[in-house]
């Protein structure tokens, strides 16, 4: 192990482990990569606060500075809290949550596991319909004195696991992809139209067109038409109406969030890996209707 691979696992081992990106770094450990190899400052961890920079400077044999304000406050620690009857099972907290935190499947309702929890707030920004808020849960303590080292190292052994799982999806989706790949038989090139579908003569049409038009016909006239199609729409606009303005409500507490230096800072020049899921995130909001026109 090289001298600077070995300071950054001590910087590491000295981090709160909440993977919350306010560092400016996609984790914990890149983080305290960053720091070894001197392309960042010991004093950008909000959720280490003062105590967090003072523990890294003694290791560092630096002085100990103030937390730099652009990458947010100390604050106590909070808890993300799910309002379960505005949840609309999205499921884009899930894949924003670090640690696994979250639980829930797509189109049911989602729900926060407490002690999994480290207050990252990495759920907020992608909820489209606002349910999610970070309720504080250790009174007036704040960096170390609302988290403790067996915490730490609980949150970071739940980020490896997540780590680890999303290696497992994506290496099962690409062998699932490829199996399908290699069913797929060669297209046959098209015949020519049989004779049996020729018109007969005289201009009349086959049989078989004959009977095929019948049927459009029949399922045609059985179609739901009239009060029930209206009220199907009508239903349909005022749930996209509730969604478009939960929408207004997330953006607007996106950028507050982003005002107060609370949101994550890793959001340009992310890793291919993050930017797929940033993209498959964005897809899934298309689809369910979720974005502007």
């Amino acid at each position: 192990m090289s001298e600077v691979s070995a300071l950054a696992q001590r910087i590491d081992a000295l981090l709160p482990q909440t993977q919350c990106t306010k560092c400016g770094y996609a984790g914990c450990r890149p983080y305290a990569d960053a720091i070894a190899s001197a392309q960042a400052s010991y004093n950008q961890c909000p959720p280490g606060g003062a105590q967090g920079v003072a523990r890294l400077a003694g290791l560092l044999g630096r002085p100990v500075i103030p937390l730099n304000p652009e990458n947010g406050a100390e604050r106590p620690r909070p808890r993300a809290v799910i309002d379960e009857s505005l949840c609309i099972g999205c499921t884009l907290c899930l894949q924003a949550c670090p640690v696994d935190a979250i639980v829930g499947a797509a189109k049911l309702m989602h729900t926060v596991i407490e002690d999994r929890c480290t207050g990252c707030d990495l759920c907020v920004p992608p909820c489209p319909v606002d349910c999610i808020d970070m309720v504080p849960v250790t009174g007036e303590r704040t960096g170390w004195d609302a988290w403790t080292q067996a915490q730490a190292d609980q949150a970071r052994a739940h980020y490896e696991a997540h780590l680890a799982r999303l290696a497992r999806d994506k290496a099962e989706r690409e062998a699932r992809l490829a199996a399908r790949a290699a069913r797929v038989a060669p297209v046959a090139p098209s015949s020519p139209p049989s004779a049996s579908a020729a018109p007969a003569p005289g201009g009349e049409p086959p049989a078989a067109a004959v009977k095929t038009a019948g049927i459009a016909a029949d399922l045609a006239s059985t179609a739901p038409v009239g009060v029930a199609h209206d009220e199907a729409a009508a239903a349909a606009a005022r749930k996209q109406a509730i969604i478009q303005a939960a929408l207004e409500r997330a953006r607007q507490k996106k950028a507050a969030l982003a005002a107060q230096g609370l949101g994550p800072k890793n959001t340009e020049n992310v890793s291919a890996d993050v930017q797929a899921q940033i993209d498959e995130a964005e897809a899934r909001r298309k689809r369910l209707g979720l974005t502007k026109p």
